[in-house]
């Protein structure tokens, strides 16, 4: 009901823009407008843009709402209307987009759901042993998959390259440069997949215990580490079972680890409950950033994809060899 409100309130707006307005307030024909639900998309969107004119890119979660929360305004769905690229992760957090295609509908608008197009290299979402399952309601569901592809810089190489595609078929008189510019960028994230992959090489079968959810399972199966956790990815829990965090702890005394990890926005509240549960209660808390959740602000200070999965790098690197 809240979207078919917004979509009417977004239909209203392009009547506006198209009848009402002044001409000068229409949208310019000549510009590439690209919508991205998620920082990532933006991110590499904006590399593979870089230098190119009238190119408008928007990232929609831009406020620092989660990927798991975010509902589009009004304004959103004009945008997305508008645009000549529409990007979207594809999973179970995007279950408003279908409607919000159907009711702005546009022929010459390319639409692409990353999950879709990853295919067979996406992961089902899984639940390991001690994680905190979310309560299931009814009848047994359809596999739910991991949205987080992303946290992989071989699904970033393989994902610009299909964004190369759909921008040189929505502005062929800039093919070349989209081409220079993705070739440019997966060199870099190549390097970054280089670095983590020498990481596992160094530390071979390494574990991971998140107090937290886990978002990083598409990077850790690629290096062939293991993990334990709260929560799954896209679980919506933020408070852990006793159970829980003492099988955390246990874990945590067992594998002598020597951190336990976080992700951004976290209070550390159940990092430090499993801290206090272990038997030397020293262990470091260390945080990684899964981009799920950017603010204006940051992408205003110029953040980008590389060097938060850079600053991942290092901490990881930092805590393994501590």
């Amino acid at each position: 009901m809240q979207l078919q409100k917004l979509l009417a309130a977004a239909a209203a707006g392009m009547l506006l823009l198209t009848g009402c307005a002044p001409q000068q307030d229409a949208p310019e024909a000549d510009k590439l407008r690209i919508v991205c639900t998620i920082f990532p998309e933006y991110d590499w969107m904006r590399e593979l843009t870089k230098d190119v004119p009238d190119v408008e890119l928007t990232c929609l979660a831009g406020n620092g709402s989660d990927l798991h929360s975010y509902q589009p305004t009004a304004d959103d769905i004009v945008k997305i209307a508008d645009c000549d690229i529409f990007v979207y992760v594809g999973g179970e957090s995007d279950t408003w987009v279908d409607d919000a295609l159907a009711g702005t509908h546009r022929d010459s608008r390319q639409v692409i759901a990353v999950l879709d197009a990853l295919g067979a290299d996406v992961l089902e979402e899984e639940t390991v042993e001690g994680m905190q399952a979310e309560e299931e309601e009814g009848e047994e569901e359809a596999p739910e998959y991991d949205e987080h592809f992303w946290l992989s810089p071989r699904c970033a190489v393989q994902t610009t390259a299909l964004f190369e595609s759909a921008l040189a078929s929505a502005d062929p008189a800039h093919a070349d440069l989209y081409r220079q510019n993705r070739q440019t960028y997966a060199e870099a994230l190549t390097g970054l997949d280089e670095a983590f992959c020498g990481l596992a090489e160094a530390h071979p079968g390494a574990v991971l215990l998140f107090a937290d959810r886990f978002p990083f399972r598409y990077l850790t199966d690629e290096l062939g580490f293991s993990y334990y956790a709260a929560f799954s990815g896209c679980s919506a829990e933020t408070e852990a079972s006793f159970e829980t965090i003492a099988f955390l702890a246990e874990k945590t005394d067992e594998l002598g680890l020597s951190f336990v990890c976080t992700i951004e926005g976290s209070d550390c509240s159940i990092a430090d409950a499993v801290i206090r549960s272990t038997k030397t209660q020293d262990q470091k808390i260390i945080t990684l950033n899964s981009l799920q959740s950017v603010t204006a602000q940051e992408l205003s200070d110029g953040m980008t994809y590389l060097d938060v999965m850079q600053q991942n790098y290092e901490t990881l690197k930092e805590a393994l060899e501590s």
